[in-house]
């Protein structure tokens, strides 16, 4: 949110007219500065976006930052073939990450499915990894995630293999709680340090979660993201939705997302979709009616429609400035003040 308590607005908009599966963004990160940004697709196409320069008359008439516009377009990745297994392998970029800058010269690494490690018989198989991440500072250090959510921390100074774990963190589930779907929604999706890799941050279905590095029975903060859906999960199971892999800090079900203050514990829920957003609009908050007094503009929990998601975004390192992929749309929110009001 603003200084002034005023909404975030549409910076840029990148869109396209026709949706394909192929054209459907899969991932985004920005590079170490801001200034680059990239996506990846299903049809293994990776999209640079470059932070344009603004004439200073122009930035200071409307308040904002140069734009993102594209910069280059490749084929990442073909779909393939494994000959020893008879498997297909789509083309669909996984995960994008760019290396540190030394020079001019720019580098990122993306990835669609490379391995196969499940156990020759899948009866075996009671635990399967679902997200990685590096400490900040510590390059030795490394936390995983996996599908009961729990987060395992490894230590490569004390085995290069990390066949086990230096520290484990998890929350006991409530056995009054537990349903048919309590192993599914409680599986953790991203985990995320903090920039000071003092704390993780966790996503599983329905909430996200603070972890302290040096607390390990449980989380300091939870924060419920959407838990109208809680009532919706056979509806979910069936049209395959509750498999559906939510990143950290952002919800997001028939195209809202969700930001939440840790100081204040608030949050606000905002809705990003083509039919609603203009370039340099002021997004109105939105809020899921789930009973009570319902106000104007209230969304109905049985009218979402679970084919408008947001799975995919990322937040500029050193500004307020937010990319989420919606379905084969590029979003670019910038928080900023309105120049009026100042």
């Amino acid at each position: 949110m603003g200084e002034d308590g005023e909404s975030p607005k549409i910076n840029h908009s990148f869109l396209r007219d026709y949706v394909t599966e192929a054209d459907v963004i899969s991932t985004v990160e920005f590079n170490q500065t801001g200034d680059l940004l990239a996506t990846g697709d299903k049809g293994g196409r990776v999209v640079i976006f470059q932070r344009e320069t603004e004439s200073k008359g122009e930035s200071e008439e409307l308040g904002e930052s140069g734009e993102y516009n594209v910069y280059s377009t490749f084929q990442s990745h073909e779909p393939d073939f494994d000959y020893l297994k008879s498997l297909e392998i789509e083309e669909k970029i996984n995960k994008i990450r760019w290396l540190p800058q030394q020079n001019a010269a720019h580098f990122l690494l993306s990835t669609n499915d490379i391995v196969d490690i499940k156990p020759a018989n899948m009866e075996d198989l009671t635990e399967v990894i679902t997200a990685a991440e590096f400490h900040p500072q510590h390059c030795h250090l490394f936390v995983y995630s996996s599908s009961k959510g729990t987060l395992r921390l490894c230590d490569m100074r004390e085995s290069a293999l990390c066949d086990k774990h230096s520290k484990i963190f998890e929350e006991p589930e409530d056995p009054g709680n537990r349903s048919f779907f309590s192993e599914i929604i409680s599986s953790v999706s991203d985990v995320k340090f903090s920039h000071s890799g003092r704390y993780l941050l966790t996503r599983d279905y329905l909430t996200v979660k603070v972890w302290d590095l040096n607390m390990e029975k449980g989380p300091v903060e939870t924060y419920q993201v959407h838990e109208y859906l809680r009532s919706k999960l056979c509806s979910l199971y069936e049209n395959d939705c509750i498999f559906d892999k939510f990143e950290c800090v952002w919800n997001s079900t028939d195209s809202f997302f969700r930001m939440f203050d840790r100081e204040t514990g608030r949050g606000v829920t905002l809705e990003a979709w083509r039919e609603s957003s203009k370039p340099r609009a002021v997004l109105r908050t939105r809020r899921v009616y789930t009973g009570g007094r319902r106000r104007r503009g209230d969304v109905g929990v049985d009218s979402l429609d679970f084919t408008k998601k947001i799975l995919h975004m990322a937040w500029h390192p050193a500004e307020n400035i937010i990319a989420i992929a919606a379905t084969n749309n590029l979003y670019i929110f910038q928080d900023r003040v309105n120049p009026e009001n100042q």
